[in-house]
């Protein structure tokens, strides 16, 4: 679980050109926007953002909402940690826990989050203004809803 002393290493992330270029919002986003936006996320008892760790060593995240029946996956990888399998490995990994549907956006471009959700079992739904939707139904008997 993500901790507020993990705020600079997630800003480094987010604002990572080609993280930017992948995300919805593609902006460059201060410590203050983003202590906001973190201290909003952490009240949020449908929402949870995950450390992923290599070796001990930070190597990404996936961020989790539950909302109306299903999970919705949202990832990142460190750039240092790009083009080792990582990101497809640890949300394969990640998903072995999570019961009902999942769902991914993913922006129109972003190849490598595409392979990650489709080695993750998801398949394309729909492209639609630009995001490709992606899901997959897991059926476990552990719960994604957060407690």
């Amino acid at each position: 679980m993500a901790e507020f002393g993990d705020a600079g290493i997630l800003l480094k992330w987010r604002n990572d050109p080609l993280t930017r270029k992948s995300s919805k919002n593609s902006s460059l986003i201060t410590m203050k926007q983003h202590i906001r936006w973190l201290t909003a996320s952490f009240k949020d008892k449908n929402r949870r953002i995950n450390i992923v760790e290599y070796n001990k060593i930070p190597v990404g995240t996936i961020r989790t909402d539950y909302s109306e029946g299903f999970t919705e996956l949202s990832w990142t990888v460190a750039p240092e940690a790009r083009g080792q399998g990582i990101g497809k490995r640890m949300v394969m990994e990640f998903m072995r826990f999570v019961d009902g549907p999942v769902r991914a956006e993913i922006k129109v471009g972003n190849e490598a989050s595409k392979r990650i959700a489709e080695g993750a079992g998801m398949k394309l739904d729909r492209e639609e203004k630009g995001i490709l939707y992606y899901s997959v139904l897991k059926n476990h008997t552990l719960s994604s809803k957060p407690k």
